[in-house]
């Protein structure tokens, strides 16, 4: 029986050579702490995570890996298909769906029925959802397994969509619409992927027009479910205290009644992000501004210069304190508490390279042309052999976290499997980042990143922010949030 790994590091538990004994008298050195510390030996790390076994029960994939070590069952359902595959009228559908397949009860019993029943077994659910998937997991202990999985199927194959449920998800969503404008980070992240994507799921924010009772009712949301959480759509991973023999015949029962997809989904849509570049100010009489740039890229997940954004995204300002958008932004110039970057690398369209911080609005000018200068600075020479080192060591020493417990490796595998990705994508990605060396990060930037085309939009006081300095970088259009 295959275990999950359990990987320690320790001292041996036994004083190392240079504090096993300590001399006394005048002549007595004791060595200090950093030669202590570079006199430690440690056995090599073994990367040795357990296989899943894949079955194939009524058509869905099974993975499965048996777990003897606590007595419980993890299940985890994922369903292709989302929100971002159909038209906007039915967006506030799509993401209502994961929350009142929870809360909606099902066909047969109440919402309070359903809570109770998971009260009464401890069982544990998520639901959740994006634009192109709806998963779910559910954790229970082994001797409860039969009647929890029952449950569990009919929430996620036969919900209720109680119409009092959808009416407070509706009320929780309208609130937030209106509180939208109020939280300046929230506000600009929006907008800024509606200024880039338009009218795509990516740039879609949530309005009062989408929450109307044609566009969200207990009819839409059945008719998006049977679209949705069909059987053809369905992977299952699986792992705990029980053997393949005893979970299968379970799995059987749960399934058969499963319908099978009556159409298949619609392709995703493509967008066309904005590349034009341009400065965009929201009026906010706020404290501290919100500064978003970027602009798109064509690194996509797994291509060959995958490998070298990812370090030199680390570098940049993805690598917390270590990173120079902090050090330079935060610690030499004092105008941020925070900064970062992104670099998002989708496989089926443009990601977006960038980066994001708040400041007073005084400094607005002075801190959006150092990130500009930043910028510049990591297209012009090759970061230094240290930088890629810390970058490499950050993804390398979190790189066990990704393995902690068996249902996070049967997760991973899904994910992957959902992607077209090999099943051992994160042996590869780890063997790739730890070849990028300082050329390879300048070469990803000087081809990818262009900080004169980037988007940047300013969530602040135009009182209080130098208009003509900003003015100087480029040309700045006033926005209204929701406006075209």
């Amino acid at each position: 029986m295959k275990r999950v790994p359990r990987i320690v590091l320790t001292a041996a538990l036994l004083l190392p050579a240079a504090l096993a004994v300590r001399p006394t008298g005048a002549s007595a050195q004791v060595p200090d702490a950093r030669t202590v510390a570079s006199r430690l030996r440690f056995a090599p790390l073994r990367f040795d995570p357990p296989e899943p076994i894949v079955r194939d029960v009524q058509g869905v994939k099974v993975f499965f890996h048996e777990d003897r070590s606590v007595p419980l069952v993890n299940v985890i359902a994922r369903f292709e298909g989302g929100y971002g595959l159909f038209p906007r009228d039915a967006y506030a559908t799509g993401t209502a769906l994961p929350a009142l397949l929870r809360y909606g009860g099902t066909a047969t019993l109440s919402p309070d029925s359903v809570d109770q029943i998971l009260e009464y077994y401890a069982i544990q659910t998520t639901f959740g959802g994006g634009g192109e998937s709806v998963f779910s997991s559910m954790n229970t202990i082994t001797e409860h397994l039969a009647s929890s999985l029952e449950l569990w199927g009919a929430m996620l194959r036969s919900p209720g969509f109680d119409t009092a449920e959808i009416e407070i998800w509706r009320g929780r969503e309208l609130d937030a619409v209106r509180r939208h404008p109020d939280d300046p980070q929230r506000l600009a992240f929006s907008e800024f992927n509606r200024l880039l994507y338009g009218d795509h799921p990516v740039g879609w924010e949530m309005a009062e027009a989408d929450l109307a009772p044609q566009r969200l009712s207990r009819e839409s949301l059945l008719r998006m479910h049977g679209r949705i959480l069909c059987r053809d759509n369905l992977m299952l991973g699986v792992t705990g205290d029980a053997s393949w023999s005893e979970f299968k015949p379970l799995l059987e029962r749960m399934l058969g009644s499963w319908p099978r997809c009556a159409e298949r989904l619609p392709d995703p849509p493509l967008p066309k992000v904005r590349d034009t570049g341009g400065i965009f100010l929201i009026s906010r009489p706020i404290e501290q501004a919100v500064i978003v740039l970027a602009h798109p890229t064509d690194v996509h997940l797994g291509d060959a210069d995958y490998f070298a954004a990812q370090i030199g995204n680390t570098i940049l300002g993805a690598g917390g304190f270590s990173s120079r958008l902090m050090a330079r932004l935060r610690t030499e110039e004092g105008y941020a508490y925070s900064a970062a970057s992104l670099w998002t690398t989708p496989n089926k369209y443009q990601g977006l390279i960038g980066a994001l911080t708040r400041t007073r609005p005084e400094n607005v000018v002075p801190a959006l042309r150092l990130i500009l200068d930043i910028l510049e600075g990591v297209r012009a020479a090759p970061p230094s052999a240290d930088e890629v080192s810390t970058a490499v060591d950050q993804i390398s020493n979190g790189f066990v976290f990704n393995f902690e417990t068996a249902a996070q490796i049967i997760a991973r595998r899904m994910s992957f499997q959902a992607q077209d990705l090999p099943s051992d994508w994160l042996e590869k990605y780890l063997r790739g980042v730890e070849r990028v060396d300082p050329p390879a990060v300048q070469a990803v930037f000087k081809r990818h990143l262009r900080p004169w085309a980037m988007t940047m939009l300013v969530v602040g006081d135009p009182e209080r922010i130098n208009l003509d300095a900003l003015g100087a970088i480029g040309p700045i259009t006033f926005l209204e949030p929701g406006s075209p």
